[in-house]
């Protein structure tokens, strides 16, 4: 029972490397997510009795959870954070392999609805002045979100049709593919669509994804030339890519669009440093051991932790 919070607290380096968060930044989590917690677990014990037999006891009669909410939680984070094996962690917190399971099934959806809570996009002000992020990108208006995407390995699936259906030739391995929205201005990640195989290409998820459709009208979006014909895509043709080197291997670039093109992309690494940030945690880096399942929510769940993380050491926002 080393990483029970009573313990780390008195750690704080430990407790930041095993967790990516601050102690104070934990605390607040907690606090948050503690009236969810109750919410679930009234309505997780309060469940119809159709098909099930009557219960013999009231409700908080029988055996108690070994671990409180607090500790429940920071399980949750050290598994996102660090990955490790339902049975490493157990012995960790001093628990079975199956009750890191069935907790990690009660929290995980808890974090993943306080990542979508967190994700609040750019909005449509008409009487808000638009700068222009230079001279060279005069086109590109304030409300923009950037987008990317990452893949991670995943295990190979036992059918070989299927398991065809996510080999990556970029990656030479079978992957899952995430798409990342990110705000230019306050670099925060405002969308993020459910995963798909990874050789999907970048601009066919953008375009399933719907996130085109979502946007106010009038935020651009822009992307790497892997999204080379956005604008066309674009309700209202706010789509931005890198400008192409001219055909012909004797045609040098055109020096403004050598120009361009630098400019665009110190806008554009804001997404590649959150999807940094993002992978920081193992449950997104290593090898899915899942079976693909509840990907997409794993990834939301980090989401929610990186941006808490950065709101109380970045109050006005990283791109301000």
């Amino acid at each position: 029972m080393i990483a029970r919070y009573a313990r780390l607290r008195s750690y704080p380096g430990v407790f930041r490397a095993l967790t990516g968060l601050r102690l104070g930044e934990f605390d607040g989590l907690v606090a948050d997510l503690l009236p969810a917690y109750r919410a679930a677990e009234e309505a997780r014990l309060a469940r119809p009795t159709t098909g099930r037999p009557t219960r013999l006891r009231a409700i908080g009669g029988g055996s108690q959870f070994a671990l409180g909410p607090r500790d429940q939680l920071l399980l949750s984070v050290v598994w996102l954070r660090q990955y490790p094996t339902h049975l490493v962690l157990g012995y960790l917190f001093g628990i079975s392999d199956r009750a890191v399971r069935r907790l990690l099934g009660r929290v995980l959806p808890l974090l993943e609805q306080a990542g979508r809570d967190g994700m609040r996009g750019p909005r449509a002000t008409p009487q808000r002045s638009r700068r222009d992020l230079s001279d060279l990108l005069a086109a590109v208006p304030e409300l923009a979100v950037l987008v990317d995407t990452f893949e991670q390995p995943v295990q190979r699936p036992r059918d070989r049709t299927e398991a065809d259906g996510y080999y990556s030739g970029k990656k030479k391995r079978h992957t899952l593919k995430v798409q990342v929205a990110v705000a230019r201005t306050t670099g925060r990640i405002v969308d993020v669509p459910r995963s798909v195989p990874g050789p999907t290409a970048d601009l066919t998820l953008l375009k399933q994804s719907g996130l085109l459709h979502r946007l106010p009208p009038d935020v651009a979006v822009g992307g790497d030339l892997a999204y080379v014909g956005i604008a066309a895509a674009h309700p209202t043709g706010q789509g931005f890519t890198p400008r192409r080197k001219p055909r012909g291997r004797d045609r040098p670039r055109p020096p403004e669009d050598v120009a361009y093109n630098t400019a665009f992309a110190r806008q554009r690494i804001g997404v590649e440093h959150s999807i940094g940030r993002l992978r920081h945690y193992e449950c997104l880096t290593q090898r899915d051991r899942h079976h693909r399942q509840h990907h997409t929510a794993r990834v939301v769940a980090v989401a929610g932790l990186v941006h808490r993380a950065l709101d109380m050491r970045f109050p006005n926002g990283l791109g301000r």
